[in-house]
C-alpha cells in the first residue's frame, strides 16, 4: 500500500513536509555573503549540493519565504554582490547554524548573533567561517528562479574558485579523511543527521568490467528467500560467475553440511543464510564459493 500524493492537488506546506523527509539527507551549506556596501550576512540552505567538478560547480538555494513570498537577504545580496563563502557544517557547530537561521533585520550580522568566527576570504569579499573545516570561495555563475509564488526556489550556480580545508580533517596523504569530518545534514522538520565512524560504511564501485547483473544469477540465488537485494547485488557485481575452489575451506560450511544434508531445503536456507552473513562482512569472493557449493551438495 502507497499513500500517493498528486503535488498538484496538495498544499505546498504538505509538500514540503513529504518531500523534506523523504529526500535526505541534505548536506548544509552555510552561505556567507555581503551586500553593496559591505554588511555581512550568514545564513544555512540544505537544498544544495555539487553538480560539476569541471568546472567546480555547487548549487544551492534560497527559495521564498512560505508565508509571505518575500525573499532572503543571502538572495538580495547575491543580486548585488554575486559571491559567496559555502561553509560546510560539522555537528561540533550545528546548533550555532541553527541560530544563524533566525530572520534578523536586515544588516544585522549572523556571526556576531551565532558566535561564529570571520576570516577574510582571498579571492572574493564575503568572509569565511573559521569554525567550518571546509570552506569554498565562489562566484555566482547564475541565479534561476524556479517560479514567483511562496516557497519558489532560486538556484544558485556558484563556480568555486578557491578551497581552504582545515588540517585536523586531513590524512597523512593530504586527502580528507571522512572519518574526522563529523558531516552534519538536514531531514524533515527538525531533524538532524550527524555522520560518524559508526554509521560509516563502504561501497564499492562497480569494476571496469562490467558486472554480471542480478538477473544473471543462477536462479537457486536469485530467487533466495534469503540473500536480499543488497546481497544479491553485490553477488552479481562480478564480470562472471567464479569457479568453484577446491582449496576453499570453511569450518561453517563443514558443520552446515554435517547437520542438514539430509534435508535439501534446509540445507539450501542454512547456506544462503551463511552467505549473506560474509557478504554483510564484505567477504564476497568467500560467500561465492559457499553458494557454488550448493550446486555440489
Amino acid at each position: 500500500m502507497f499513500k500517493t500524493l498528486d503535488l498538484e492537488n496538495i498544499s505546498t506546506g504538505e509538500a514540503q513536509h513529504f518531500l523534506q523527509h523523504a529526500i535526505a539527507p541534505r548536506p548544509i551549506a552555510l552561505a556567507s555573503t555581503v551586500d553593496a556596501v559591505g554588511n555581512v550576512n550568514l545564513s544555512p540552505f540544505s537544498f544544495f549540493n555539487l553538480f560539476s567538478i569541471t568546472p567546480p560547480v555547487v548549487v544551492f538555494s534560497p527559495s521564498s519565504r512560505l508565508r509571505d513570498n518575500t525573499s532572503k537577504h543571502t538572495l538580495e545580496n547575491l543580486q548585488e554582490v554575486p559571491e559567496v563563502v559555502i561553509n560546510i557544517v560539522t555537528y561540533d557547530m550545528v546548533q550555532q547554524v541553527s541560530l544563524s537561521s533566525c530572520e534578523y533585520p536586515k544588516g544585522v550580522n549572523e556571526f556576531d548573533k551565532a558566535g561564529f568566527t570571520q576570516i577574510s576570504s582571498e579571492k572574493i569579499r564575503p568572509p569565511r567561517v573559521k569554525e567550518s573545516p571546509v570552506q569554498m570561495e565562489c562566484r555566482v555563475l547564475e541565479i534561476r528562479p524556479m517560479g514567483t509564488q511562496g516557497g519558489a526556489g532560486n538556484l544558485v550556480i556558484a563556480e568555486i574558485l578557491m578551497l581552504h580545508v582545515n588540517s585536523l580533517v586531513l590524512d597523512e596523504n593530504g586527502s580528507i579523511d571522512q572519518q574526522k569530518l563529523s558531516l552534519t545534514a538536514r531531514l524533515g522538520g527538525n531533524w538532524y543527521a550527524r555522520i560518524t565512524p559508526e554509521n560509516l560504511f563502504q561501497v564499492k564501485k562497480p569494476s571496469r568490467e562490467i558486472g554480471i547483473g542480478i538477473d544473471s544469477l543462477p536462479p537457486a540465488i536469485r530467487d533466495s528467500n534469503i540473500l536480499t537485494g543488497n546481497h544479491l547485488a553485490r553477488l552479481a557485481n562480478v564480470s562472471e560467475i567464479p569457479s568453484i575452489d577446491p582449496s576453499f575451506h570453511d569450518e561453517k560450511l563443514t558443520q552446515i553440511f554435517q547437520y542438514y544434508a539430509i534435508d535439501p531445503d534446509e540445507l539450501e536456507r542454512e547456506l544462503h543464510l551463511h552467505a549473506g552473513s560474509l557478504l554483510d562482512e564484505e567477504k564476497t569472493n568467500e560467500a561465492w564459493q559457499v553458494l557454488l557449493a550448493t550446486a555440489q551438495a
